[in-house]
């Protein structure tokens, strides 16, 4: 039977969702730390790819803020998924532009968990 939003009563969560939902945003939010952390030590084009970079800041700073209210259960989420999904499909879209391996595996990461994000948000 689903479940009905209460504005009161937190995320309508049944069993594993939450936990799969809090694992994705955490493999999320570190695949795009690694990916900085690889770009920046990587000196040879850089300067190409400062876009990349910062919106993988972003999308990693969104995640943890969403892997921060996933965890308490806030009903806060549900307003923050659809600012999580807009933020990780445009860095995995950028991600997608660059043919490295790495850069293609945040991209699916980031994609993956925007769908996730979307359908959260309803």
């Amino acid at each position: 039977m689903p479940h009905s939003y209460n504005p009161y009563q937190g995320i309508p969560y049944e069993g594993d969702t939450h936990h799969h939902l809090l694992m994705s945003v955490q493999h999320c939010e570190a695949t795009c730390e690694q990916m900085i952390s690889m770009l920046v030590t990587n000196s040879q084009g850089f300067e190409a790819r400062e876009q990349q970079i910062q919106l993988l800041r972003d999308c990693s700073d969104i995640c943890t803020l969403m892997a921060k209210y996933l965890a308490r259960g806030t009903n806060l989420s549900l307003a923050l998924a659809n600012t999580c999904a807009y933020i990780c499909e445009i860095c995995g879209t950028t991600c997608s532009q660059f043919p490295d391996y790495h850069s293609q595996h945040c991209a699916q990461t980031c994609l993956n968990f925007a769908n996730e994000c979307k359908a959260l948000a309803g």
